[in-house]
């Protein structure tokens, strides 16, 4: 493990807040059970609570706890290796905090495939909020550069990377498995 991964892990304990590059944008992550650092996330973007957030995991287990029980046939749907990402919409536990799900009684996850958002949520061991690195309604940052000229000194990390095709993730029915749209990459 590098050394710029121990420091964004350090920083995600201690609260911080972290940019990472992902399969579409560079994205911002904090630890989504510190109610604090994901308020103060949503602040630096100027984004309202009550849209919910993303969560990125390097494997289903790492959100489980957050959802309701999944049936064998939804679990192997949404662990499919796929070419373009997808962010799947579940139905969460009753006391999955609201910072997370917002207004809704759902949780939006994508399990990742960008090899440097995995190795982060398998060594920090947990998920991750993930939501497009920029003020809401702009235009996403696509590289570290970016990310450093819209958020100045006000992050606490970045890990510098190649980042994944600036196409949105498909938003997916994570029972049905139907298509419900695309992300905007402005979240």
């Amino acid at each position: 493990m590098n050394w710029r991964l121990r420091e964004a892990v350090r920083e995600l304990h201690a609260g911080g807040i972290i940019a990472y590059p992902t399969e579409t944008v560079y994205g911002l992550g904090c630890d989504p059970f510190n109610g604090v650092a994901v308020l103060h996330l949503l602040s630096l973007k100027q984004r309202s609570m009550a849209q919910g957030v993303i969560l990125i995991a390097s494997e289903l287990g790492q959100i489980e706890p957050l959802l309701q029980p999944l049936q064998a046939a939804t679990r192997k749907r949404i662990s499919v290796k796929r070419q373009s990402p997808v962010t799947w919409i579940l139905p969460c536990r009753p006391e999955t905090p609201a910072w997370l799900r917002g207004d809704h009684a759902s949780l939006a996850i994508r399990l990742t495939s960008h090899p440097l958002a995995s190795e982060l949520c398998h060594v920090w061991g947990r998920p991750l909020v993930s939501t497009s690195a920029n003020i809401h309604g702009r235009p996403p940052a696509t590289s570290a550069i970016r990310v450093r000229k819209a958020f100045n000194t006000q992050l606490n990390c970045i890990l510098s990377g190649a980042q994944g095709n600036n196409t949105p993730s498909q938003l997916r029915d994570g029972l049905t498995g139907k298509l419900l749209g695309r992300g905007t990459g402005t979240q």
